[in-house]
């Protein structure tokens, strides 16, 4: 009997035909619903999906399950709020994959806040004509906090706008694209010169709030902070009150400590924020980025070589 693989995701029918033919080994089961993934999902050992929509119960109604591989970078809510997932199944990711569509999505951030897109918006719904000047890109400073893949693709394209590029990093490293990158405890200093604080860290109980009061405090008053990683890494609450008394200039989030952000959010009514609903990640070609990725993996699996998988989050128990 094959191995059954469940894909839970609107696209697992896709993601289906494309695999089956190359890896015949395999028996792939498609589910683009809850309901649909808890009737198939019983004799499955390994389960594909979007780590943030996998739901416990799935979890819990997968007795065979060995190995979870992930449509997304983030596996947060695998390792941390999933308490029925075996701490010995195999977990793997889709970093690496999510450059484009984020960095595409910061710089839509940062033009759009940066030459008050909303106002040109607004003018032009009123068929007013008034010129200004407009800020540029150039030569402005963009402080990456994180510096892993999705930074380095970021950071080659604010390169392109002609701009100064600083990381934050938890660990001394050299990244291309980047004047300079520095450490942890020179958060701080980095936020005070940064015109564009942009948070890409994954999430775990040592970046949880690491852009606190303090942080948004250091900001310049024409800065901007975007956050495109988990909404618990920014302090909402002083966040919003930066905004409101104009202490920051604007904000990008696409990501919030609640999700869906709750309708009577206050951050739905600032006129100097973005709101984007987690989309991040997203593209018109997801599929086609994550194919050659789960092929591997899968091979790698099958071959009983997990030392040969890209990503690996969690093996034998121990996160890495």
């Amino acid at each position: 009997m094959k191995p059954q693989v469940l894909i839970f995701d609107s696209e697992a029918a896709h993601y289906a035909r494309e695999l089956a033919p190359l890896l015949p080994e395999l028996e792939f089961i498609a589910a683009a619903s809850e309901d649909e993934a808890l009737s198939g999902c019983a004799d499955a050992t390994i389960l594909v999906g979007l780590a943030p929509y996998i739901p416990p119960r799935l979890i819990e109604a997968m007795p065979r399950l060995r190995w979870i591989q992930a449509l997304t970078t983030g596996t947060d809510n695998l390792l941390f709020d999933m308490p029925a997932l075996a701490p010995d199944v195999l977990i793997t990711s889709l970093r690496g994959i999510h450059g484009p569509q984020m960095a595409e999505l910061a710089i839509l951030y940062m033009l759009a806040l940066a030459r008050d897109l909303r106002g040109m918006l607004a003018l032009q719904a009123e068929a007013k004509w008034l010129r200004r000047p407009q800020r540029l890109l150039w030569g402005r400073r963009a402080v990456l906090v994180g510096v892993g893949a999705i930074a380095e693709s970021l950071a080659l394209r604010c390169k392109a706008f002609g701009m100064e590029v600083f990381g934050i990093s938890g660990r001394p490293r050299e990244a291309p694209g980047f004047d300079q990158v520095l450490p942890r405890s020179a958060l701080i200093e980095a936020a005070a010169g940064a015109d564009f604080l942009i948070v890409l860290l994954p999430y775990s109980a040592d970046t949880h709030y690491m852009i606190d009061a303090s942080v948004i405090g250091a900001m310049k008053p024409d800065a901007i902070l975007i956050n495109l990683s988990r909404g618990r890494i920014v302090d909402e609450t002083a966040l919003l009150a930066a905004l409101q008394e104009k202490r920051l200039a604007g904000a990008g989030l696409d990501v919030f400590a609640t999700e869906p952000l709750p309708a009577d959010h206050p951050f739905w009514r600032c006129d100097n924020l973005i709101v984007t609903p987690h989309i991040g990640g997203m593209s018109d070609v997801y599929a086609d980025q994550a194919i050659p990725t789960l092929t591997l993996n899968f091979r790698a699996y099958l071959a009983d070589r997990i030392d040969l998988m890209k990503n690996v989050v969690r093996s034998g128990g121990v996160i890495l």
